[in-house]
């Protein structure tokens, strides 16, 4: 196959400077200093990614106790029976206890005896890593027919074993209110110490 004599010309002009045809690819080096740029780039980014994770293990917690308490609070209204939402480690009965990451559970209370009267309406699961207190003495909050939960105050601390920065709190009022919002220094303090 014969070229056409200007393409003749620029060949002998590259043999002639010694100009090779590049070819395309990627060389090891190349390669390697990718691999060693993306690892000092995770290795930047692993700590801001660990934060995000464990703030948003809190901010999951507390958006799941506010959804169920208000779950519980519709359930007394619409059934005009006394509901309860209280701590469970089996799914089936109330725990008695003030702490609440081991999971919880919903269930009517008409004898008002602090335990569902029959079985569980819904359950909650568990939190790894995370601590969930209650106030002190109360160790369920139960919705009245009408929406209120009286005498049943109680504010929820949620936090990351020691990492009081991070913690959020639920509110529960006399008048069957919910709210969450974010903890103050001594309830941040309280929660983060707790075993």
């Amino acid at each position: 196959m014969t070229l056409p004599p200007v393409q003749e010309r620029i060949m002998a002009m590259r043999q002639a400077c010694g100009f090779r045809e590049r070819q395309s690819g990627v060389t090891l080096i190349e390669q390697i200093m990718l691999v060693a740029i993306l690892g000092v780039l995770a290795a930047i980014a692993t700590p801001s990614l660990t934060q995000l994770f464990r703030r948003n293990q809190v901010q999951l917690a507390q958006t799941e106790f506010i959804a169920a308490l208000q779950h519980t609070r519709s359930t007394a209204a619409f059934s005009g029976r006394p509901t309860l939402l209280c701590p469970s480690r089996d799914g089936a009965q109330c725990s008695g206890e003030t702490r609440w990451e081991s999971g919880w559970l919903i269930g009517h209370d008409t004898a008002r005896k602090g335990q569902p009267d029959a079985a569980p309406l819904r359950t909650g699961p568990g939190y790894t890593g995370v601590t969930i207190l209650g106030d002190s003495g109360r160790r369920f909050v139960r919705f009245q027919n009408d929406g209120s939960a009286s005498g049943m105050t109680n504010t929820l601390r949620i936090c990351r074993r020691g990492q009081p920065d991070q913690t959020l709190v639920v509110v529960i009022s006399n008048s069957g209110r919910i709210r969450g919002a974010k903890a103050s220094a001594e309830q941040a303090a309280s929660c983060a110490a707790a075993q």
